[in-house]
C-alpha cells in the first residue's frame, strides 16, 4: 500500500529526458521467463512513482508450453501516464522481446517507431524455426520502421551474476530482471522497492537474491551508458493528480475478495465459500482461505456440483453461500442453481468469464455468459445479475451482491471476466466505517411459522435457522405450497408461485439506483451502451469523441437483471444506440426484447480486451453512415 500526499520524482536527469503524457509497455517472453513478475514490479514501481495506471496480463493456457513456441508466449501490458487511466491501452510504445517467440506474436501491435528492445542471446537457429521465422527477422528488414535496441541480455545477464554461487540455469532465470532495471531507467523509476521485494522472497536464498539484484542493477547501468536509437534518452511522465489518501494496486479478484467478505460482515454472516478449481476464477478462492479470522470458512470441492451444493448448504444452515466458477463450471451448477432459486435461500454465484464454448480459451478473457446468467436455467428461474465494470469496482459490487442476496432471499449470479479478475489499477481504500450495515434478522416466532411465509413489501420468505425451537421445517426443489410451505403439485399453486418468484426479482428494480449517463447528454443523437470490462474502452472513446463534437454518450449498466426501471425511458432519448460486447450480440438481445429499441452491436470474441480506437471508429461509423 501506498500513503500518496505528494510523489517525488525518482529521475535525477528529468531534463534530459522525452517527456510524454502516457506510455504502454508489453513485457513478452516464454512462459518461463518470469514476465508476469515482471510486469507486476514494474506495476508496483510506476504506482510508488505516482503514476495512474491500468494492467494487462495475458498468459497461455498451457502450464508449460514447449519452450519457444508462438502459443507458449506468456506476456504482461501496463498503461501508465500522467492523467486518467482507464484501459491497458491500445497499441504498444515499447516492446521487450524475450526471444523470437515473443517478437512474432506481439509485433503488429507495436507502433510505427516504437522501442523494440529484444535479447539477441536467443535468436538462434532453433528458437527462430520454433517461432516460425526462416530468417532472422532481426536481419531481413522486418523490424525495419522500429526503433530497435538489440542487446545480448542471456549473455550480459550470466556476465553480470558471475560472482555468485548459482548455475547456468539459475543464471538465465535473473534476465527478466536485467531487463526490467533497463526499463526502469527508461522510464526514471527506482529499484529500491525491487530489491527490497527480492530480498525478501529469496530470503531463504541469499545467493538468488543477490544474483537477481545484480542483475537488476546491470541492465539500468547498461541503459544508462548505451547509445540509444534516434538520440533517446529516457522518458519522463509527470505524476497524475491523484487526491491524497491510501492507496493500493489491487486486482479484480482482490478487490471482489475483500468485497464478499465486507459484504458477509454488513449482514452480520459468516461465509462458506465453495469451489472447484477452474481458470480464471481460482484466485478467489485462493485469497478468501486467508481469511478465516474474518468469518470465512472456503472448501474446495470434488467438483462443481459439490462446490454449488456445499454453498446452497451453508446458506440453510445460516451462512452466506457463496460459490464461484467460470462458463463450464456455471454449466455444471445449473440444477443447483435452481434448487437454491426453489428453495429461495441466498446465494453468491461469481461467473470470471472466459473464452467458450466448452473448455474453449481458458486463460482468454470474454463477455459470453450473459444469456447464462440471466435465462441459462431450467423452468422459469429468475435472479439476480450483476456485472463489475473493473478491478477497484469488484469491491462495491461485491457488497451489493450480498445486500440483495440476503435482503430477498435469492441466488445472484456476479459476472466478472479473466481480464478484470487478472488485471490491476490504484484503488483508494475507502473508509470502511462509511458504509451502512444491513444485519439479517432470522425468524424466531414459531406463531404461524411455515418456510414460505413472505414479506409483504420484499416478498422475501423469512429466513430460519435449522435447531430454531420450534421452527422445524424441511425445504427442496418440489414446489411448495404458497399457504403453507408443504410439498404440492396443484397447478393453480404452481402458477401462483411462479409469479410471486418472478414478481420478486422484478421488484428489486425498486431497490437499486436509477441508470445514469457515465458522460455526454442524457438525450441526443447517440449513446454507447456497455457492461463489464468494456467500461474503460467505451468511456475512453466516447470523451475523445466529445472533445471533438460529437453528440455522444456513455451508459454502462451494472445491475443486468432486474435493468433499472428508467432504462428503457433513457434509451429512448437517442437516435442510435450501439453496444460493444465481447460476444457474439447478447446484451443487445435482451435490450431488443425489453425496449424494444433497434440498437447497433460492435462484437469481438478474439479474447483480447477492445481497443479505444475499435469502439471509436464503430460510433464514427453509426454517426455518419
Amino acid at each position: 500500500m501506498t500513503k500518496i500526499d505528494h510523489v517525488l520524482d525518482t529521475s535525477s536527469d528529468v531534463s534530459t529526458r522525452e517527456e510524454l503524457e502516457s506510455a504502454v509497455v508489453r513485457f513478452a517472453g516464454d512462459s518461463g521467463d518470469g514476465m508476469q513478475l515482471t510486469g507486476g514490479q514494474f506495476t508496483q514501481a510506476t504506482a510508488l512513482a505516482g503514476n495512474d495506471l491500468a494492467t494487462f496480463p495475458d498468459f497461455p493456457a498451457e502450464i508449460r508450453a514447449p519452450v519457444g513456441t508462438t502459443f507458449g508466449v506468456s506476456s504482461f501490458q501496463i498503461n501508465f501516464g500522467a492523467n486518467r487511466i482507464m484501459t491497458s491501452g491500445d497499441d504498444f510504445d515499447v516492446l521487450i522481446a524475450m526471444n523470437p517467440a515473443a517478437l512474432k506474436v506481439e509485433m503488429s501491435r507495436l507502433k510505427k517507431g516504437g522501442l523494440l528492445i529484444v535479447d539477441t542471446g536467443t535468436f538462434n537457429e532453433r528458437n527462430l524455426l520454433k517461432a516460425g521465422f526462416d530468417v532472422n527477422p532481426l536481419e531481413d528488414g522486418t523490424v525495419d520502421g522500429f526503433n530497435v535496441v538489440a542487446l545480448d541480455v542471456s549473455g550480459m545477464t550470466q556476465e553480470a551474476v558471475k560472482e555468485f554461487d548459482v548455475s547456468k540455469k539459475e543464471a538465465l532465470r535473473c534476465k527478466n530482471m536485467w531487463a526490467l532495471g533497463f526499463v526502469y531507467w527508461l522510464f526514471g523509476r527506482a529499484r529500491k522497492a525491487t530489491q527490497d521485494w527480492l530480498q525478501v522472497k529469496f530470503a531463504s536464498k541469499p545467493d538468488i537474491a543477490a544474483a537477481n539484484i545484480a542483475a537488476l542493477n546491470a541492465g539500468h547501468a547498461m541503459a544508462e551508458t548505451a547509445e540509444m536509437p534516434n538520440g533517446i534518452h529516457g522518458f519522463h511522465i509527470a505524476a497524475a493528480d491523484i487526491s491524497p489518501g491510501l492507496y493500493r494496486t489491487v486486482t479484480g479478484a482482490e478487490a471482489l475478495a475483500w468485497g464478499l467478505a465486507k459484504g458477509a460482515e454488513l449482514a452480520d454472516l459468516d461465509m462458506l465459500f465453495a469451489s472447484y478449481p477452474i481458470t480464471p476464477a481460482s484466485p478467489l478462492l485462493h485469497l478468501l482461505a486467508k481469511m478465516q479470522h474474518l468469518g470465512i470458512t472456503t472448501f474446495q470441492a470434488e467438483d462443481e456440483i459439490a462446490a454449488v451444493c456445499a454453498a446452497i448448504g451453508g446458506s440453510y444452515a445460516g451462512s452466506l453461500g457463496v460459490t464461484s466458477s467460470s462458463g463450464p463450471g456455471i454449466a455444471l451448477k445449473g440444477e443447483a442453481i435452481g434448487l437454491a432459486l426453489v428453495t429461495e435461500l441466498p446465494l453468491i454465484i461469481v461467473n470470471s468469464q472466459r473464452g467458450g464454448p466448452s473448455t474453449g480459451l481458458p486463460t482468454k478473457t470474454e463477455q459470453s455468459d450473459l444469456y447464462q446468467a440471466v435465462y441459462g436455467r431450467n423452468g422459469d428461474a429468475p435472479l439476480v445479475v450483476l456485472s463489475t465494470r473493473s478491478a477497484s469496482d469488484c469491491f462495491e459490487v461485491g457488497i451489493e451482491a450480498v445486500r440483495l442476496a440476503t435482503k430477498y432471499m435469492t441466488p445472484v449470479m456476479l459476472l466478472t471476466d479473466g481480464y478484470i479478475a487478472n488485471a490491476a489499477e490504484p484503488w483508494k481504500i475507502p473508509d470502511l466505517k462509511g458504509y451502512t450495515p444491513f444485519p439479517v434478522e432470522f425468524h424466531k416466532d414459531p406463531e404461524g411459522f411455515h418456510p414460505f411465509q413472505r414479506d409483504d413489501k420484499t416478498l422475501a420468505r423469512v429466513w430460519a435457522k435449522p435447531g430454531t425451537p420450534d421452527l422445524l421445517h424441511r425445504i427442496g426443489g418440489i414446489e411448495r405450497s404458497y399457504d403453507t410451505g408443504h410439498i404440492s403439485y396443484d397447478a393453480d399453486n404452481h402458477q401462483k408461485m411462479t409469479n410471486v418468484r418472478r414478481d420478486k426479482i422484478n421488484g428489486i428494480a425498486n431497490d437499486i439506483p436509477p441508470q445514469g449517463v457515465e458522460l455526454g447528454p442524457t438525450s441526443g443523437k447517440m449513446c454507447v451502451v456497455g457492461w463489464g470490462s468494456t467500461y474503460g474502452p467505451i468511456n475512453r472513446a466516447v470523451d475523445d469523441l466529445l472533445k471533438m463534437g460529437k453528440d455522444v454518450a456513455h451508459i454502462h449498466i451494472r445491475h443486468i437483471w432486474p435493468m433499472p426501471e428508467n432504462l428503457g425511458e433513457l434509451l429512448s432519448g437517442y437516435e442510435y444506440v450501439l453496444v460493444p460486447e465481447m460476444n457474439d450480440g447478447q446484451l443487445i438481445t435482451v435490450l431488443r426484447a425489453e425496449y424494444l429499441i433497434d440498437a447497433h452491436g460492435l462484437n469481438k470474441v478474439s479474447g483480447q480486451p477492445f481497443k479505444i480506437a475499435e469502439v471509436e471508429d464503430a460510433i464514427l461509423a453509426v454517426l455518419e453512415g
